[in-house]
């Protein structure tokens, strides 16, 4: 739901590149990158990770790799890979002496290495997503990736649920905080912690998600595995290597 995304495949409609999804989503999401930044440092926090070299790869408007400069080292260097023009543009204003933008695909890179790489709301655009994992395993020593838990009891029941994701963000593949971490595994990956991102108690979008809001906040403070199962409106943040 956030950022341009890496579609490696010729079968399914770039919307990234030739401009389609920039009339849907105008933003580039940029109003969630501070909170999406700020569950990025916690998980740093809770495994004491002081990354040095940081890469994004679909990085969109790259104000996410903005808000993580302003919080982290100031010998920490930021580098965000964008393969849409609409966000290449976007992106080039927050450019400065350590935060780098290039519009290319990492997975065409050569010779690159991280600390830290950051798929954040990625996979679940991509056609071929575990060509894509694969790809970018040799590129950093760590990886955070955040996957939105689009499967959940609401979601299936409304008629509408999933085509809305569909049609509004792209969102191709949808999985649950299982499946995103079986995916993880299959593809080689030791995941070493997680935790749920509550996106929509956090910042609902439109009206039923504001009306979900608090029986999300009491159930999940009750039962955070039968919530995200059953209203959704979660994510999953999850360090792997």
């Amino acid at each position: 739901m956030h950022a341009s995304k890496l579609n490696g495949s010729v079968g399914y409609p770039n919307i990234y590149t030739d401009g389609e999804y920039l009339k849907k989503n105008a933003t580039w999401h940029v109003e969630e990158s501070s909170w999406k930044a700020k569950q990025i440092l916690q998980m740093l926090k809770q495994n004491e990770l002081q990354p040095r070299t940081i890469c994004e790869p679909g990085c969109g408007a790259g104000e996410v790799l903005k808000q993580l400069q302003e919080h982290l080292n100031s010998e920490c260097r930021f580098w965000g890979y964008e393969i849409s023009p609409q966000a290449f543009e976007m992106c080039k204003a927050r450019a400065n002496q350590r935060l780098h933008f290039k519009f290319a695909d990492i997975r065409r890179e050569e010779n690159v290495f991280f600390d830290l790489m950051l798929v954040l709301d990625v996979i679940e655009h991509l056609e071929d997503y575990f060509s894509f994992l694969r790809d970018i395993r040799c590129k950093s020593a760590y990886k955070i990736f955040h996957i939105p838990l689009d499967l959940c009891a609401q979601t299936v029941l409304r008629k509408d649920g999933i085509l809305k994701r569909r049609n509004l963000y792209a969102h191709i593949h949808y999985f649950t905080k299982e499946i995103a971490i079986r995916t993880l595994e299959d593809v080689g990956y030791e995941v070493l912690d997680y935790f749920y991102t509550p996106r929509m108690i956090d910042l609902p979008l439109d009206r039923l998600q504001k009306i979900l809001r608090f029986p999300r906040k009491i159930c999940f403070a009750l039962h955070p595995d039968l919530t995200v199962r059953a209203l959704g409106g979660f994510s999953l943040l999850a360090l792997a290597k």
